[in-house]
């Protein structure tokens, strides 16, 4: 089980990426072996090792790719959005039931706690995701969409607590409806606007 027959780099590490995601949202960051992740994508230990350096850079490295096919999706549903209305729709997504790869950040979260292989990479990525969320505020401000008196870097910390809370409270766990999450989301959001006095 080496290299696959007619299959390029990028598909192999796209088939690792996939693996990673449907092995560890069954079985854990912990409970998962390298092992494992290969046989899941059908190819050796070595050709997982040619693509990734350990289990832990695997991991955020799913998590990375997850975050970029929603992202693209979001943006090719409606590319001129402004910033408002796409934080409005991510927001809108939050409570929805998740596939494996959805899972993908609690398992880096609680491996992070554990093991500092994981902390750093997960570190990175949280920061990276609170800085686009940081810019996109940042940008919605230039848009006289939010209030510039507001801390972009706070309103992304908040905007990652929802969503990484989300990841733990899903919807077998407590359902919303979906209209009421809407509304509320769209009141939060409305409350970013800028005041009269600003």
């Amino acid at each position: 089980m080496g290299r696959i027959a007619g299959v390029t780099a990028a598909e192999t590490r796209e088939r690792l990426l996939r693996a990673a995601a449907d092995v560890f949202a069954q079985r854990g960051y912990d409970g998962t072996r390298v092992a494992d992740i290969a046989a899941a994508a059908g190819v050796s230990n070595g050709a997982l090792y040619a693509h990734f350096g350990s289990k832990a850079e695997l991991l955020v490295a799913a998590l990375r790719a997850h975050k970029r096919r929603l992202l693209a999706g979001l943006f090719a549903a409606d590319p001129d959005r402004s910033a408002t209305e796409l934080l409005l729709a991510i927001g809108l997504r939050l409570p929805e039931r998740r596939d494996a790869a959805g899972h993908l950040i609690v398992e880096a979260l609680v491996a992070a706690r554990r093991d500092e292989d994981v902390a750093g990479p997960t570190r990175d990525y949280v920061g990276e995701r609170a800085a686009w969320i940081a810019e996109l505020v940042q940008v919605a401000q230039g848009e006289g969409e939010f209030d510039t008196a507001l801390s972009p870097d706070a309103v992304a910390h908040f905007c990652l607590l929802l969503a990484m809370g989300s990841a733990l409270v899903t919807p077998d766990l407590h359902a919303v409806d979906r209209e009421e999450w809407a509304a509320l989301l769209t009141r939060v959001i409305g409350a970013l606007a800028p005041t009269e006095e600003t």
